[in-house]
This record gives C-alpha cells, structure tokens and sequence, in this order.
C-alpha cells in the first residue's frame, strides 16, 4: 500500500513560483499513476496533471499548460508539481494521488495525499 503526503504550500504573492512535493511510502510508488488535483473554496475538485508510471507521458488541465510542470522521481518515491506565474485563482487545498490506470479522472485514484493549501494574493 502506498502512502501519501503533501508538502510545499503557503502563501504567495500573485506572479511568483512554488513547487509541491507528494512523498510516497511503499515500495510500489513506480508502478502507480500520479496525478494533481486542487479543490478551491467552494469548488469541487479538479484535474490538474497527471504523469505515467515512467514519466513519460504527462497530460495537463488545457487551462493550467504552460505554468504548471509535473514531474516524478522513482528513485525518491517523489512527484513534483511546479508552479510558475501564480494567480489568484489557483488558490485552493492541492492533492496528490496515485492510480493503476491513466487517467484525469478523480475516482480513477484510489490513493490521496490529505492535502497542502496554496493561497495566491493579488
């Protein structure tokens, strides 16, 4: 069973950078799926990004390509989520989460992190 943690929120001003990181333990992290996904007050949870097992497929929400970056690294049971030129709207309680299959769905994981918040300010 694979475990999930999320780190990396806070708050930031409009315009900057921040990385999340999601920590898996277990020692099948590399035959999982991850994928991104961000719920905003009020909002229902939403797709992010997702990567493949090996890294190389990767698929973005359309609106997000660009300043968004996922990546992974096998070896430290680690996913990344890069994000540049921050805005207010990207506020919102960010999860990782692992899934056997590809997918941008969220019922396709089956495993979640419990979350880091990001707060963007104008």
């Amino acid at each position: 069973q694979v475990q999930l943690v999320e780190s990396g929120g806070g708050l930031v001003q409009a315009g900057d950078s921040l990385r999340l990181s999601c920590a898996a333990s277990g020692r099948t992290f590399s035959t999982y799926a991850m994928g991104w996904f961000r719920q905003a007050p009020g909002k229902e949870r939403e797709f992010v990004a997702r990567i493949s097992w090996t890294g190389d497929s990767i698929y973005y929400a359309d609106s997000l390509k660009g300043r968004f970056t996922i990546s992974r690294e096998n070896a430290k049971n680690t996913v990344y989520l890069q994000m540049n030129r921050l805005k207010p709207e990207d506020t919102a309680v960010y999860y990782c989460a692992a899934s056997p299959v590809l997918s941008t769905r969220s019922n396709q994981y089956n495993l979640w992190g419990q979350g880091t918040r990001v707060t963007v300010s104008s």
